[in-house]
């Protein structure tokens, strides 16, 4: 679980991100290649401390492995009240 400010930002930018991606017509080997890559980034910018941008990785690929964030929402059809 996530609890430093920081990390919780980047883990709403980079679901938000990969939501998006995905109703772009993107699927899942392009988003683990998109969150490697944005995960990369943060070691490399040394913006978190190491320790929490594992939390983070493990917290993506649980968030990438539940398929209900990636369904689309269908529109309930109306009843007919008459």
């Amino acid at each position: 679980m996530l609890q430093d400010a920081k990390s919780i930002r980047y883990y709403q930018r980079i679901t938000d991100a990969l939501v998006d991606q995905w109703n772009r017509g993107y699927r899942s080997d392009d988003l683990r290649r998109y969150a490697a890559g944005y995960l990369a980034a943060l070691h490399h910018s040394d913006a978190l401390e190491p320790y929490l941008i594992h939390r983070l990785e493990a917290e993506v690929n649980r968030f990438m492995f539940d398929t209900s964030n990636f369904a689309i929402a269908q529109p309930e059809p109306e009843p007919d009240y008459r």
